[in-house]
């Protein structure tokens, strides 16, 4: 049987993939709960996937996958559809790659003509682009020097999940979305980094993360 945060939570991260197809972040479910740190969404987590009420998936950031759901009431579980089978290793999908994207300090929007190869297991629906991420600054969400980001192409953005914004039409920033009254923050993922604030018309919302491809 669940506790009634660990049911609380596996909901919350069933609702928002039904609804966006991506997992919320640590900070959305941290305040979603109600809960003081990021630590407890870490514990609840951890006890939904020794349960197996929930999956983490390997090479995407903060993703995770719901198999199968409680019923009302009960402490029976209800498996949920089956997915798709994930793409074969070898099928292979090529994506714009529009250069390289500060999670730092802000840096001109590059907008090149190469494409990456990324295995299609990664891509959920919709449109994508790839960028190269460039400094250390969403260290603490997994997201490192280096890395591709996988972008899944919008306009449109919740508070708490991790955005491509273009900053006075010229520079392009990976970063946490948040609005603070009358103001657009964007947050890094390390304490050695400040938020950064701009006024609405200052920020346009390019994409939104949807994964991770890193290589070694």
């Amino acid at each position: 049987m669940l506790t009634r945060k660990q049911h609380e939570l596996l909901c919350f991260i069933h609702d928002r993939l039904v609804e966006t197809g991506v997992s919320p972040s640590f900070e959305e479910m941290k305040e979603a709960l109600e809960l003081k740190s990021k630590s407890g969404v870490h514990r609840l987590i951890s006890a939904l996937e020794e349960r197996g009420f929930i999956r983490r998936l390997p090479n995407r950031a903060r993703a995770l996958e719901v198999l199968r759901m409680p019923e009302k009431g009960g402490a029976n579980v209800v498996p949920l559809r089956a997915p798709a089978p994930p793409a074969a290793a070898n099928d292979v999908m090529e994506i714009p790659l529009h250069g390289r994207i500060a999670a730092g300090t802000p840096i001109e929007a590059l907008q090149g003509t190469e494409s990456l190869s990324v295995p299609a297991a990664l891509l959920g629906p919709g449109e994508h682009y790839a960028l190269e991420v460039s400094g250390d600054s969403m260290v603490e969400e997994g997201i490192l020097d280096g890395d591709f980001a996988l972008i899944r192409k919008t306009d449109t953005a919740r508070d708490g999940e991790i955005v491509v914004a273009l900053v006075n039409n010229e520079e392009a920033t990976l970063k946490t979305f948040r609005r603070e009254g009358q103001m657009i923050r964007l947050d890094p993922a390390n304490r050695n980094y400040d938020p950064q604030r701009y006024r609405p018309e200052q920020v346009v919302v390019q994409g939104r993360l949807s994964g991770l491809l890193r290589r070694y």
